[in-house]
């Protein structure tokens, strides 16, 4: 029985390591490259040098923002539209935080400082599956999940600006379609660690039902983000329901 425990200490502790959260991240690096590579490219085109761009990963680190930014660059848009459209696309990061914390609520301020600084969609989408699957986040588990997407992402954006004037066409690698294939790949995983696959059906279902129905009333975004405010109600309403019919 000692003997076992000490397995199972070992075992959890090698599962909560800085290599395990390097390893983890693995799945994602292809999306980070290609879609690293695009922002590279954008920034190279809208005029701005190596440095530039680099600095840019290096700070900002947000993939949505950057092509934004890029773009409202080679528009000569001002500094101070910049900053407040970058702030409010980036919003979503309270939320991610948000559902994230009380994973990490007995870390350190310090801890989740650090953690918060470096999250991603795609981390979290990684860290999120984690949890499904039975599994704390430790620190240095989320510190090598973090810092191995920030490395991969500076890099990759630095080559699409060194490389990407070769490639006139890259949708012809399918590189266009890459974020989406490495969050369906993330989807599908915590869909088969999930303990709630039901609920996860019930609102995978109504997004594509509501995102249908708000496409004959609002734009292509707007009825993105209707489709994910309601289908996520019905998700939480439906998990209620379900808990207390069992309890």
């Amino acid at each position: 029985m000692e003997m076992d425990q000490i397995i199972n200490h070992q075992t959890s502790k090698s599962q909560d390591s800085f290599l395990q959260g390097v390893k983890d991240c693995v799945p994602t690096l292809l999306g980070y490259l290609s879609i690293g590579f695009a922002a590279g490219v954008v920034g190279n085109t809208s005029g701005l040098s190596i440095a530039e761009i680099a600095l840019m990963s290096a700070l900002l680190y947000a993939g949505s923002g950057q092509f934004i930014a890029a773009g409202m660059i080679a528009a000569s848009s001002s500094v101070s539209a910049i900053i407040f459209t970058i702030f409010f696309i980036n919003l979503r990061h309270l939320l991610l935080s948000a559902a994230l914390a009380p994973e990490v609520k007995r870390l350190t301020v310090w801890n989740n400082l650090v953690i918060g600084s470096q999250l991603t969609d795609e981390t979290f989408g990684v860290a999120m599956n984690r949890v499904a699957s039975g599994k704390a986040l430790g620190y240095k588990w989320m510190l090598g999940l973090n810092i191995t997407a920030y490395l991969n992402w500076l890099l990759a954006t630095v080559a699409g600006g060194l490389l990407g004037k070769w490639i006139p066409n890259p949708e012809a690698f399918g590189l266009d379609f890459a974020l989406p294939a490495m969050f369906i790949g993330l989807l599908v995983l915590q869909l088969y660690n999930s303990q709630k696959l039901f609920i996860h059906m019930i609102v995978a279902l109504s997004s594509v039902l509501i995102v249908i129905g708000a496409s004959y009333i609002f734009t292509g975004s707007i009825g993105i983000i209707v489709a994910a405010v309601l289908s996520s109600t019905i998700g939480v309403v439906f998990e209620r329901w379900k808990s207390d019919g069992i309890s």
